[in-house]
Order: structure tokens, then C-alpha cells, then sequence
């Protein structure tokens, strides 16, 4: 298994009060989302690839830092979903697979909220969200965004590790709710 990631700058540019592109992203509950016309504050993890019971993992997968722990990471926010909930914030998942993948996905995981697909990397363009490659296939690096108003709040990268990183951003959210 490949090490922890590490800070590489690829998500400085995201501080806060920077505004969110006019972009809707589809949905895997139907439709589509515009992070920046949101009423609700937001958590939106962004996360790499999920894999299926019985699939491979993309060739190199274990070698890189930070690849693994998406199924995890969605299993964190499913703990403490009605938390975040009952602090008044929405949560999504958002990776560059399609909606299809992503609602195996919460059906297999039973996930209480939607994940959005950015697979034409619409919103990673804009962002300049950090990625990396394997196998000749671009992912989304593991990052976490707080978005209320249009704007980010706050990023959370790098994310490591991923199965307690829900806590995190809860821990996070408590410590500063009176103030966004």
C-alpha cells in the first residue's frame, strides 16, 4: 500500500470566499446540481474512483498516495450524515465516474445523500481541482470543500485518512459553525 499524500499545493488556490463556477453537475438522484446556487451550506468530498466487488483496481492503483479509501470515505459520511444534518449542512460525494457507477454505488453502500459526476471534468477545469493519472486515466485527488454562498469556506487536502475524515470536518464545522 502506497503512502500517506502530502501537501503539494494543489489545492492552495482554494481558499476562502473564492466563488464557485456556474456549473451544474449531474446528479445520482436525477437531475442536476449547481454547487453555487445552493441555499443550504455544503460538504462536498471529492474523491478518486470507486471500485465494484469483483473489478480491479486500475493498474498501479496501490503504489499511489492517497488512491485508496473511497469506499471508506463514503462510509464516514454515511456515519455521521444526520449530524452534519442536524448542523444545517447538505453533503455530496463528487467524483469524474458517471452517474450510473454512482448510484451502485449508494444502493451497495446505502448512502443517505447523492454524489455528483464531474466526468467531462467540468468543475475540476474550473477549480483547477488537483488530479493525478494512472494508466493513462485522469482521477480527482482526494479533497474536501465547504461551500456556502456560492464560495468555498474552506478545503480540506490533503484528505488522509480517508475513513475518519467525515470526523474531521464535523470536529471542523463545531468548532467554527458560529461563525460562518
Amino acid at each position: 500500500m502506497a503512502d500517506a499524500p502530502v501537501d503539494d499545493g494543489g489545492a492552495a488556490h482554494l481558499v476562502y470566499r473564492t466563488p464557485l463556477p456556474d456549473i451544474a453537475l449531474p446528479s445520482s438522484a436525477g437531475g442536476q446540481v449547481n454547487l453555487r446556487e445552493l441555499e443550504l451550506p455544503t460538504i462536498v468530498y471529492v474523491y478518486p474512483w470507486t471500485g465494484r466487488p469483483g473489478v480491479a483496481d486500475p493498474p498501479g492503483w496501490d503504489d499511489i498516495p492517497g488512491a485508496h479509501g473511497s469506499t471508506p470515505q463514503s462510509v464516514g459520511f454515511r456515519a455521521v450524515h444526520a449530524r452534519f444534518e442536524e448542523s444545517g449542512f447538505s453533503v455530496f460525494g463528487l467524483s469524474t465516474q458517471g452517474s450510473e457507477h454512482h448510484r451502485e454505488l449508494i444502493s451497495r453502500l446505502d448512502l443517505p445523500f447523492a454524489i455528483l459526476s464531474d466526468e467531462h471534468f467540468f468543475l475540476q477545469k474550473a477549480l483547477r481541482l488537483p488530479t493525478f493519472e494512472a494508466s493513462g486515466t485522469t482521477y480527482l485527488k482526494r479533497l474536501t470543500l465547504v461551500v456556502r454562498k456560492g464560495c468555498i469556506a474552506r478545503a480540506f487536502y490533503p484528505v488522509h485518512p480517508p475513513e475518519t475524515h467525515a470526523c474531521v470536518v464535523l470536529d471542523w464545522l463545531v468548532g467554527v459553525a458560529h461563525n460562518l
